[in-house]
């Protein structure tokens, strides 16, 4: 059974986590949710894996059921979202060390998958089809061209968008696709989950309405931030109610 995370726990990893970049904030939760592992084998772990860590924290802390809101890019209307982590959760990837193999149009691409390291390699400042480009000829372990070696970098576009294709079916959990449906006007897109953004943005959210009730507990009775937070959800609100007018 995972340990129960404590308030002062995640306020702490918020504290942490609000002035990190996405992918250092993504090792942040990921250390959270699996904290027995080496930082060195945390960096070893697939997306897919990664992100079934998430799904799993974000269990302990929030529940199984996640909601949200899109927009129709048909015709602009909201549509909510709502679905379980069951929904989502995919059987695991393969191991990130094992080697796959790709043929395509006379070329044979050696490969493996991509890591949590291979994410934090890639520029910030470059643009999504420039990192994703990048990320594939980092895992690129071998090509050949008609049998004859040749550099990754010389990969053609076509080849390189069907590696990634393939990363991604080799590791479905990294690449979750909701089907969303306009209750207005029956259009149907697929609309991508990511968890790390998802995970923050609710934790961001938590902590913000936390340290409001602490204040408002320490500004009335005068207690410590420790004390409050010691106290359970229940007996919390309750002297919140006391409190308002």
């Amino acid at each position: 059974m995972e340990p129960v995370l404590t308030t002062s726990q995640l306020l702490s990893v918020w504290e942490q986590a609000r002035s990190q970049t996405q992918v250092q904030r993504a090792r942040t939760l990921l250390a959270l949710a699996a904290p027995t592992e080496s930082a060195a084998g945390l960096v070893r772990y697939s997306i897919g894996r990664r992100d079934q860590e998430l799904l799993a924290l974000r269990e302990r802390i929030f529940g199984s059921r996640l909601t949200g809101a899109a927009q129709c890019p048909a015709c602009g209307q909201p549509v909510e979202v709502d679905f379980a982590v069951t929904d989502i959760r995919t059987e695991p990837a393969p191991d990130p060390e094992q080697i796959h193999a790709l043929q395509l149009a006379g070329y044979e691409v050696h490969f493996r998958l991509p890591n949590c390291d291979d994410l934090g390699s890639l520029e910030s400042e470059a643009d999504a089809p420039a990192q994703k480009s990048a990320l594939v000829r980092r895992c690129v372990t071998e090509v050949k061209l008609n049998d004859a070696p040749t550099a990754a970098d010389r990969l053609p576009e076509a080849v390189t968008f069907a590696l990634s294709r393939r990363m991604a079916e080799l590791d479905p959990q990294g690449d979750i696709q909701l089907t969303l449906t306009c209750p207005q006007c029956g259009h149907s897109w697929a609309s991508p989950l990511d968890i790390v953004s998802y995970l923050w943005s609710e934790i961001h959210a938590w902590a913000g309405r936390t340290l409001r009730e602490v204040h408002a507990l320490a500004s009335a009775y005068g207690w410590r931030e420790s004390d409050i937070l010691a106290l359970n959800p229940t007996r919390r609100q309750a002297y919140l109610e006391l409190i308002q007018p």
